[in-house]
């Protein structure tokens, strides 16, 4: 004769031995907890775990962020020229030999060329100032900088620098990153497409390797919101048709 046999003890072994697991090891989900039976030699699949899971109510307590109240949001305006709005923030990496690294990014927001980075271990306001300095020698200041609150920015030394030279500083508000997206987007893929494939065995060779992907990304690299022209290629499409445009009114 045939009968079926009842499996409620073997489920009842495994609900109690889940439970143990999920009591030891508060932070893992059903997946994990359900690799761990299978480790000690549970043959049970992912769906069974997981009902028993549930009706155990072992399920992850997510803490949820309390919505913050802030001030009118402030954004600035879309940018129509060049030199109209540069972005500047940091980025970090490490060498070889552990020591830490900065990088100093500077964007323009209408072209999205990257105009320098600087790197090293120390960067300061007077350092960011120097940059600007060099800047302005070789293509002239823009009408806004925007930056997020960090103290290399807001110091005096880049404050007094801006006041010389009638630059308006536009600082996001702390916590809001997006609100600087330009330079967030170029430092996302500096750390893709450079900082993560490249092993810097000193400070000179990351100054290199960075200049050099620099120099690639403004004039080689095709980017999506330019039409899939690299920076300098649109900048020269720009100014062509500025040029064209001029001679047909004259």
């Amino acid at each position: 004769m045939l009968r079926y046999s009842s499996r409620r003890s073997s489920c009842e072994k495994l609900r109690q031995r889940l439970c143990v697991l999920a009591q030891a090891n508060i932070r893992y989900g059903y997946e994990r907890l359900h690799v761990l039976l299978r480790r000690e030699g549970f043959v049970v699949n992912r769906k069974r775990v997981y009902r028993l899971y549930r009706e155990e109510d072992l399920k992850l307590r997510v803490k949820k962020r309390k919505r913050l109240t802030s001030v009118q949001r402030v954004r600035p305006e879309e940018t129509t020229a060049i030199n109209q709005r540069w972005s500047m923030d940091f980025v970090h990496d490490t060498l070889s030999c552990g020591r830490r690294f900065r990088a100093l990014s500077v964007v323009d927001c209408h072209s999205r060329e990257c105009l320098a980075v600087e790197v090293d271990t120390s960067l300061t306001g007077e350092r960011v100032v120097r940059v600007l300095e060099r800047l302005r020698d070789e293509r002239g200041v823009p009408q806004v900088i925007q930056t997020d609150n960090g103290s290399e920015f807001t110091g005096c030394k880049v404050d007094q620098w801006a006041y010389r030279n009638q630059v308006k500083m536009f600082f996001i508000e702390p916590g809001k990153p997006t609100q600087n997206a330009k330079i967030e987007s170029f430092n996302g893929k500096l750390r893709d497409e450079c900082l993560n494939l490249e092993w810097f065995t000193n400070l000179p060779e990351a100054r290199s390797l960075i200049e050099n992907w620099r120099e690639s990304y403004n004039q080689v690299r095709p980017h999506s919101s330019l039409g899939n022209l690299s920076p300098m290629q649109w900048v020269k499409q720009q100014t062509m048709q500025t040029e064209t445009l001029h001679s047909q009114l004259v």
